[in-house]
């Protein structure tokens, strides 16, 4: 999958980012959950497995990170004036990537709930509550609404780069 150019990025960024981009959509869902109670599909469906498929995003972005810095060379390189706007955005994206479900789990584990993931007890409960825990992995909700807008404005982005500049970016990153 190592077939990267300055022209397109290589198929393991692109399995990954539209992988990732299916569930984090999923994971979006929840934020539906939150501003009506989940007394509907979406909390008796979606939400049982956020914590599974955010630590499995965790995982890919990760991955992700990991394949990115080693291809960086191949990768298609941000220039011209925007390039400060793109490489921002893209580390504000990266970054709510890694911490959100880094907050979520601390949130879960500082609140003595445990961590199960796919049906496998990563951690166990307990009746302690860890306040430091619980402090940052406050961060998580607001940094689900950060990573909304940043995706929309990603989303946002690449469709005035495809319908108005009409130049390749959507291409790179398709195959």
């Amino acid at each position: 999958m190592v077939d990267g150019s300055v022209q397109r990025y290589d198929g393991m960024i692109r399995f990954l980012h539209w992988t990732m981009a299916i569930l984090i959509a999923a994971q979006f869902l929840k934020l539906g959950d939150r501003i009506d109670d989940g007394e509907h599909w979406i909390g008796q469906t979606i939400v049982p497995w956020h914590i599974s498929v955010g630590t499995l995003l965790l995982v890919l972005i990760l991955v992700r990170v990991l394949w990115a810095v080693a291809q960086r060379e191949q990768r298609p390189q941000h220039v011209g004036p925007t390039a400060v706007l793109v490489k921002g955005g893209h580390f504000l994206l990266y970054a709510c990537m890694v911490l959100m479900p880094i907050a979520g789990i601390l949130l879960m584990l500082g609140g003595g709930y445990g961590l199960e993931v796919f049906g496998v007890e990563l951690a166990p409960q307990t009746d302690v509550e860890t306040g430091w825990m619980i402090a940052l992995g406050s961060l998580h909700s607001p940094l689900a609404w950060l990573f909304v807008v940043l995706v929309l404005g990603h989303v946002a982005a690449a469709l005035f780069h495809h319908f108005v500049q009409r130049d390749d970016t959507m291409k790179r990153i398709m195959g």
